[in-house]
C-alpha cells in the first residue's frame, strides 16, 4: 500500500512528457510509471484534469523574505504561502534587507528562529560577504549558508555594504579556499556615481540612464577576473544588461567556473512599456530596451544564461510609490515570486519555446545551481515536489489577490498563460509549519 499515487495525461520527467503515474512513499517519488492506469494501491489517488500536467515543483534561488527586522515588507509566512499559490516549493533566501542581515552565524540563527514553523515550504538561507566579515566567512559556511551575497555597488541599506574590487578579490580567495560559492549583484560603482545625475529627472528614462549597461559590463569583468585569479566558482545574479552576455560566453567557453540567471521581469517588459509614473517596474539593474529583452533569450537558449530565478523583492505601498511616481524616489524591487513561472511560460510560449526548456531553467537548473539534488525534477529518488499545471489556462494577475504581504507588483493587470492548480510538498498539501528549513548539502 503505496502513500499518494498521482496520475497525469502527461508527467514531465527528464525523458520528456509522457503519460503517467507518479508513485509517493515517505514524501519521496517511488516510481514512474509509463500507463497512467498502472494498477496502483495508494492509500490516496488523484487524477489532475485533462487540462493539467504534472511538473516538478520550482526552486527560487533568489528570495527577499526581509523576516526579521523588515517584516512589514514581507516575512516568512506570506512570502512561502505565496511560493506555495506559485509553484514554488523551494526558496533560498537573500541575506539582506533584514536586520540582522545574515552575516555571522549569531545572525542565520536569529533568521531561522524568525522562519521556523512558518514556512509552507522549504526555505535555504544565503549569507553575505561585507567587508566587515571578510576573513571570517568559513564560519558561516559551516553554519550551512548556501554560498555568499556580495554586493559591488551600494545595497541601498545601510546594514549591507558593498565591496571594493580589492575586497572582491580577497572574498573570491577567501571562499575559494573552503569550496564555497560566491554570488554578485554586479553594477560598478564608479559608473553609476557618474551617471546619477540623470535620476534627478524622475522619469524611467532618467532612471535608466542612471543604470547604464555599462555599469553591468564593468562589474562582471571585474568578477571574471577574480574567477579567473582565484577559482572560485562565482554566480552573476539578475543579469539585466545583454551587452555583458559576449564576455559571460567566452568566461564559461575558458572553462571558468561561472554561472549567470536572469529574472522574470526582464524577460517579460520592456522600458518601452512601462507607464509614465508607474514605480512598481523600478528594480535594479533596470528593465531595459525590447531588443535587450530578445538578447536575453537568445543567452537562455544558447546556455550563455543558466538560470531563471525570480529577484523577489518586495517592499510596502508606501515605499514602491514614494514620491508620487518618481522613479528617483521609490524604492527599486519587483515582487514576482508567485507569478513567476506562469510570467516566464507565457513569455517562453510567445518565442516558440516548450514547457521543458521552462522547467529546465526554473526547476531542474536551480537545483543543480544550489546543489539540491534530491528535488527539481520527476523521478525515482527525488523528493515529491510536484504541481498540478494548467498550461494553456488563462490567469489574470491582480497584486490585491497575490499572498505576499503588500499587494504591489509590476505584474498587476497582466494576462498571462499557465495556471497553477496544486502544488504538494513531499507528496503532501504545502501548508505552515510543513516546509523545512535547508542548510546547504
Amino acid at each position: 500500500m503505496h502513500d499518494l499515487v498521482l496520475r497525469a495525461g502527461l508527467v514531465y520527467t527528464p525523458r520528456g512528457p509522457r503519460p503517467g503515474a507518479v508513485v509517493v512513499d515517505g514524501g519521496t517519488i517511488s516510481a514512474v510509471l509509463d500507463d497512467v492506469n498502472a494498477p496502483v494501491e495508494a492509500r490516496a489517488e488523484v487524477r489532475l484534469a485533462d487540462d493539467e500536467v504534472l511538473i516538478p515543483g520550482v526552486v527560487d534561488t533568489h528570495v527577499h523574505v526581509n523576516e526579521p527586522g523588515r517584516t512589514e515588507w514581507e516575512g516568512f509566512a506570506t512570502a512561502t504561502a505565496a511560493a506555495a499559490a506559485g509553484g514554488v516549493t523551494t526558496i533560498i533566501d537573500m541575506p539582506l534587507n533584514s536586520i540582522p542581515p545574515t552575516t555571522t552565524p549569531e545572525a542565520l540563527e536569529v533568521k531561522r528562529k524568525a522562519a521556523d514553523a512558518a514556512c509552507s515550504v522549504d526555505v535555504g538561507f544565503w549569507g553575505g560577504a561585507v567587508p566587515q566579515n571578510l576573513g571570517h566567512l568559513a564560519e558561516l559556511h559551516e553554519a550551512g549558508v548556501f554560498g555568499f551575497k556580495s554586493f559591488l555597488s551600494p545595497s541601498g541599506v545601510p546594514e549591507f555594504e558593498h565591496l571594493s574590487t580589492a575586497q572582491l578579490g580577497q572574498a573570491a580567495a577567501e571562499i575559494a579556499a573552503f569550496g564555497g560559492l560566491l554570488i554578485v549583484h554586479a553594477e560598478d560603482p564608479d559608473v553609476l556615481a557618474d551617471a546619477e545625475p540623470h535620476a534627478a529627472h524622475g522619469d524611467y528614462d532618467g532612471f535608466l540612464a542612471s543604470r547604464p549597461d555599462s555599469a553591468e559590463t564593468t562589474a562582471i569583468e571585474n568578477v571574471i577576473d577574480a574567477v579567473r585569479a582565484t577559482g572560485v566558482r562565482a554566480h552573476i545574479l539578475h543579469l539585466s544588461s545583454a551587452r555583458a552576455l559576449p564576455t559571460l560566453a567566452a568566461a564559461k567557453a575558458e572553462g571558468l567556473p561561472i554561472t549567470v540567471e536572469t529574472c522574470p521581469h526582464y524577460l517579460s517588459f520592456a522600458e518601452a512599456e512601462i507607464p509614465p509614473g508607474a514605480t512598481q517596474f523600478k528594480c535594479c539593474p533596470p528593465i531595459r530596451s525590447d531588443e535587450n529583452r530578445e538578447q536575453l533569450w537568445q543567452g537562455l537558449v544558447d546556455g550563455t544564461i543558466d538560470i531563471i530565478a525570480s529577484d523577489h523583492s518586495p517592499a510596502t505601498a508606501e515605499l514602491k510609490y514614494a514620491g508620487n511616481g518618481s522613479f528617483a524616489q521609490a524604492w527599486g524591487g519587483i515582487a514576482g515570486l508567485q507569478v513567476a513561472l506562469p510570467a516566464v511560460w507565457t513569455a517562453a510560449g510567445a518565442h516558440g519555446l516548450p514547457l521543458e526548456s521552462v522547467l529546465g531553467w526554473m526547476c531542474q537548473g536551480t537545483a543543480n545551481f544550489a546543489g539540491l539534488a534530491d528535488r527539481g525534477r520527476i523521478e525515482p529518488g527525488r523528493r515529491a515536489d510536484l504541481v498540478a499545471f494548467a498550461p494553456d489556462a488563462p490567469v489574470h494577475v491582480s497584486a490585491a489577490q497575490l499572498l505576499h504581504r503588500n499587494p504591489v507588483s509590476a505584474f498587476d493587470g497582466a494576462e498571462l498563460t499557465g495556471a497553477v492548480r496544486r502544488t504538494w510538498l513531499a507528496g503532501d498539501v504545502p501548508t505552515a509549519e510543513r516546509g523545512r528549513l535547508l542548510s546547504r548539502p
